[in-house]
Parts: C-alpha cells; sequence; structure tokens
C-alpha cells in the first residue's frame, strides 16, 4: 500500500499527520509536492522507510543512466530490506517514483500516457536492483515495451550494499532481424555510467516517430494483429482461417502487420491465449505500432476486459469485425437500420451483466438513491431503440412484400443469386443484367437484395409458344460467412425473404478457392437452417478462368452444375438455357415463412 509523504521546500520529508486537516491545496500554497513509496511497504521498518524516502533527493545527470549516489542508495536499500527497490527517472534526472517490490519482482506504479503515443516514449526510465545478479527478466522486457519506458537498467545489489554487474536495455523499431530491444551488459557501474543516455534514447525515439507517421499515412483506419487461437483437431485449418481472417480485416479498411497462431488443448477461459503468448502478441504489436488486436472467434465480454488491461489494445472479436464491414457498406436505409439492430443486440449483453444490487429500482433496503444507474439507463435506452428498429423494419418487410406480389401477379419468374461471400454473385448479376450494382474482391461487397429484370435472347432458345420464360427476375443476395453472426442474420431478413419467394437458386462457388467444399457446407447449412433448402437450385461453378485448368468443368459434372466465368458473357449461354428450363417447370409449392434462427453450430 503507498504511503503519502510531503517534501517541503528545504527538502525535508515527513509523514502527513492523519486527520490534521492538510490538503493538496495547502502543499499548492507551500510550494511542497506530495511524494509516495509505491508497491511492497508491509513490515518496512522505520530507518527502512527513512533511507527509500531519501532516495528522492537524488537527481541524476541527463545524459547517464545512473549516477552513483542513486545506484549506491538502491543498493544500500535492497540490502537492507531484502526485496528489490527501483526508481522511475525522468528525462531531466528527477526521480519520480520510489517502488519497493519483493525478492524477485517489483509491481510498478501507473505511470498514465504522457508521451505514450505516435512513436513517443513515456519519458521515464526504470533503474532498480535485482539482489541475485540475474540479468534482466522477461517481466522487465514487458513492462519496458509495454509502457514504452525509456530504458530498463537492473544493478545487482549485494548483500553487503555494494554494486556488481549492471544490465540494460531499450526498444527496438522494427528491423529486419526482428529484434525488439537491445540489450546490454554485464557492464560495470562506469561502463553503464560512459554511455550518453539522452542523445541514443532521442535517436531511437526519432525513429520511432518518423516510422509511425508514415505508417498513419499506409493506414489511416488502424493497424492490426490477427489472431487464431484453436484446438489440435483444427490445427489443419489455421491457414485457410487466417486467410479469410485477413480479408475480412482488409475489407474493414484495417493495415494487418502480423499474425499469430496457438493450437492449444483447450482455450484459456481468460485470455484465450496463453497468458506468455499473449505477452508475446503484445510485444509484437508495439513494435509493428499496431492498435488493433483481432481475434477469428467471438470473445466473451470478460475476456475482452481482460485482454484488453493486459495489453492496452483495442481488442475485436470476429463477429464485431463483421458488424462493422456492414455498418461501412450498408447504402439504404434498410440496410443501415439491418446494421444498427445487429449491433445493438450484439453490445447489449456487453453493456455489463445485471446486477440487482446496484439496481435504483427494485426498491428495498439498498434501492434509495438518485435513481437509475449509468449501466441500466444504457440499456435501457438500447432495447428501447432496438424495439423502434424492429417496428421500422417490419413496416418496410410490408412494402417488400407488396412488391413481390406485383411480381407475382405479372407472371414473373424469380431466381436468387445464393452462395459464399466473394464466390461472384455481384459480377454475375451485373453481366446478365447490367445492373451496375458494387462488384469488389472484398467480403460483403453486397448487403442490400438488388433486383434486376433479365430477358433470355435467341442465343438461349427462345421459341414462340414454347411454354417457357421469355424473361425473369435475377436478385442478388448477402453472402455468407463461416461463423456469420447470429443476429446479424437475423436482422437482415429481408434478403431472405427475397430468397425464399424464388422459384430456383443459383447457388454460386468460387471453383478457383481450395476451400470451395467448405463454403458449400457453410451455405448449404445456413439455407437448412433458413427452411431455403426445399428450393430447386442450380450449382454454378464461378471462376472457372482462375481455376487450373478443367477444374471448374469437373466440378459442375460431378455436381450436376454449370462451369462459368462470371466477367464472360458467352461462357453463361449453358447457364441461362438451363435456367430457363428450370423456371419453365411448375411453380414449387409456397414456400414455409423463414423460422428463428437456429443454426447448428456443429455445421458453421
Amino acid at each position: 500500500m503507498a504511503v503519502a509523504y510531503r517534501r517541503a521546500p528545504r527538502g525535508k520529508f515527513w509523514v502527513r499527520p492523519a486527520g490534521s486537516g492538510h490538503t493538496e491545496a495547502d502543499d499548492d500554497r507551500e510550494g511542497d509536492c506530495i511524494i509516495e513509496l509505491y508497491g511492497n511497504t508491509t513490515g518496512l521498518s522505520p530507518s527502512d522507510k527513512s533511507a527509500l524516502e531519501r532516495i528522492y533527493r537524488r537527481r541524476v545527470p541527463p545524459d547517464r543512466i545512473v549516477s552513483p549516489e542513486l545506484a549506491r542508495s538502491l543498493a544500500e536499500a535492497s540490502a537492507a530490506t531484502g526485496r528489490q527497490v527501483g526508481v522511475l527517472v525522468s528525462r531531466a534526472g528527477a526521480v519520480e517514483h520510489v517502488i519497493v517490490g519483493d525478492a524477485h519482482k517489483l509491481m510498478l506504479p501507473d505511470v498514465g500516457r504522457l508521451r505514450g503515443a505516435e512513436g513517443r516514449f513515456r519519458a521515464l526510465r526504470l533503474v532498480h536492483t535485482h539482489l541475485r545478479g540475474e540479468p534482466l527478466t522477461r517481466d522487465d522486457l514487458v513492462d519496458l515495451s509495454r509502457l514504452r519506458l525509456d530504458l530498463v537498467a537492473a544493478l545487482h545489489a549485494k548483500p553487503d550494499g555494494s554494486i556488481g554487474d549492471v544490465f540494460w536495455a531499450h526498444l527496438l523499431p522494427e528491423n529486419p532481424a526482428g529484434k525488439l530491444w537491445r540489450e546490454e551488459g554485464p557492464v560495470s557501474l562506469h561502463g553503464a555510467m560512459d554511455t550518453d543516455f539522452l542523445a541514443m534514447i532521442r535517436a531511437v525515439e526519432e525513429e520511432f516517430s518518423r516510422l509511425a507517421r508514415s505508417r498513419k499515412a499506409v493506414a489511416n483506419d488502424g493497424r492490426a494483429v490477427l489472431v487464431h487461437v484453436t484446438d489440435k483437431r483444427r490445427a489443419h485449418f489455421i491457414e485457410d482461417s487466417l486467410r479469410e481472417l485477413r480479408e475480412l480485416a482488409r475489407t474493414a479498411g484495417v493495415l494487418v502487420v502480423d499474425e499469430v497462431a496457438q493450437v492449444r488443448d483447450q482455450v484459456d477461459p481468460r485470455f484465450v491465449l496463453g497468458k506468455g503468448k499473449l505477452d508475446e502478441v503484445m510485444l509484437r504489436a508495439l513494435q509493428r505500432d499496431a492498435d488493433v488486436l483481432i481475434f477469428d472467434r467471438d470473445l466473451a465480454p470478460s475476456q475482452v476486459s481482460s485482454i484488453s488491461a493486459a495489453t492496452d489494445m483495442k481488442v475485436i472479436d470476429r463477429t464485431q469485425l463483421i458488424l462493422d464491414i456492414f455498418a461501412q457498406r450498408a447504402e439504404t436505409r434498410d440496410g443501415k437500420l439491418q446494421v444498427e439492430l445487429a449491433q445493438l443486440k450484439y453490445m447489449l449483453p456487453r453493456l455489463g451483466q445485471k446486477d440487482d444490487a446496484l439496481s435504483r429500482l427494485t426498491g428495498g433496503i439498498g434501492g434509495r438513491g438518485p435513481g437509475e444507474t449509468k449501466l441500466e439507463i444504457a440499456g435501457r435506452r438500447a432495447r428501447d431503440r432496438i424495439t423502434h428498429l424492429e417496428s421500422q423494419l417490419k413496416e418496410l418487410s410490408g412494402q417488400r412484400r407488396q412488391r413481390r406480389q406485383r411480381r407475382v401477379k405479372s407472371g414473373l419468374r424469380v431466381a436468387a443469386l445464393v452462395g459464399y461471400t466473394n464466390a461472384g454473385k455481384s459480377t454475375l448479376l451485373n453481366t446478365l443484367t447490367g445492373a451496375g450494382v458494387i462488384a469488389e474482391d472484398k467480403l460483403f461487397a453486397t448487403l442490400d437484395p438488388r433486383s434486376r429484370r433479365l430477358t433470355f435472347g435467341a442465343e438461349h432458345g427462345v421459341r414462340e409458344g414454347d411454354g417457357l420464360p421469355g424473361e425473369m427476375i435475377l436478385t442478388d443476395t448477402v453472402g455468407f460467412i463461416r461463423d456469420l453472426p447470429k443476429d446479424l442474420v437475423a436482422a437482415f431478413r429481408a434478403t431472405f425473404e427475397e430468397t425464399a419467394e424464388a422459384d430456383v437458386l443459383l447457388h454460386v462457388i468460387d471453383a478457383s478457392d481450395a476451400r470451395y467444399e467448405d463454403q458449400i457446407e457453410t451455405t448449404e447449412s445456413l439455407l437448412e437452417a433458413l427452411d431455403l433448402h426445399r428450393l430447386p437450385r442450380i450449382m454454378v461453378f464461378n471462376k472457372s478462368d482462375l481455376a487450373l485448368p478443367g477444374v471448374a468443368a469437373a466440378l459442375a459434372r460431378a455436381e450436376h452444375g454449370v462451369a462459368v466465368d462470371a466477367r464472360d458473357i458467352k461462357s453463361l449461354t449453358p447457364l441461362l438455357i438451363r435456367l430457363r428450363h428450370a423456371l419453365g417447370q411448375p411453380a414449387a409449392p409456397e414456400p414455409p415463412p423463414l423460422r428463428a434462427w437456429s443454426p447448428n453450430p456443429e455445421n458453421l
């Protein structure tokens, strides 16, 4: 527990008397400053405390790591207490904090965020003792990196109070060797004092700052480290999963600077990763100036809180990343409302667990006070907004239903494009109908259902009175993806309502992707969960030009489908002939209404 002291202008130290009525404002008027002993002060004798208090008087020349007087004071205090003792020293050479640990480590105080951004260091260096003469520990180096200290130095405090070897380290900017820091030692105390500390740190900091400015110009939406944790049964999917997460991050506008994967027997309930691996991730992120950790899984609110506290970084899970992409790409009022609804449903349980002990609405003992807590207010507003959004979406759904009924009365048949995201559905719609919708090589380029009229030509076997349709409606839909957030699917029922009214589905598959089987399985599982698996469908193996020669055609034969290149209108003739004949069949019975979203997690 920290003990507060007051330093008078003459440099004397004393404990502020309890109950004296003395305040910090009094200190300001008197020109005094409040100092503290931090860390493990329990059991210190009065003489030990006096020795530690006097350390605040020491000053270090700005161009030196440590002065002989400060080093001697630290060593003597360690010898007397049998504990590690350290100081945080400013660049001006003033001792800002005196810290007492145990025989093995120090617990550093909260030093805030001063200068801890945009490539800048903390403008503080840690000088502390080791009792056994060991070099810098991993905890020392983690503190150096996490707090962005100027430097960490360890002095060997011998039992007689003399000083042995000195070890020190400072951070390094990103380099070809991948080194995170420069370590020196063992050297003598005089050897350490020969280093021009101020010139060295300013040069290193300037290089960090220069890299930070250049990186910011390249990545305005942030720099991220991707993290994938899995068990041994799914270890062979690591590369595929990271590749998809990488594409999601790219679509969201985030620059991926590093990727980390760990195979564990079971996921750590607190940090997901092991604590040592999490430290490694944090260190790599700091060196690469990353400010975001993106996990390839859904995280519990407690896990997000624990990881954020341990790394001091923004933590995003897979669902939040997908929601962010949808928020960026929603264009219509319908789409924006759906995205907001999904985000609110995702955030509501993360406002905190309901705790009646903090409630001001339950009445009785403990229920008296100013009213609702901030948490209750936020939760109530979120629930009210969810109700309002659901009402608006229900109204818009009714309008879409009326438009579909008009199409049915006109006799037009409908085909819907479904499939994994980025399989080429929007490109196919553009080529067939000239729709001009956005078609990018990114995930979730389409969020809102787009319906366009398609007219069959003579090349598609159109004959007067043959009983086959001469035109139809082709609808594009949002793409599926592994572990698609259930709240997002529930919010985007508009797309699936359009699909449920279709006479035939065109299941578009990226034949050039090695994971096409998994993508087919994901799409089929989602269609089944939405009661759309009963609709007739045609398997369309797209990107035949990018796949190995003959692969798309072989897959099409095996699945009784069609191989196409969605950008080449000539390659689409067999598909249109097949589609026209499929639409010429009697209309399928009315599909059942979409049931509540309840996917089988084993299939996704």
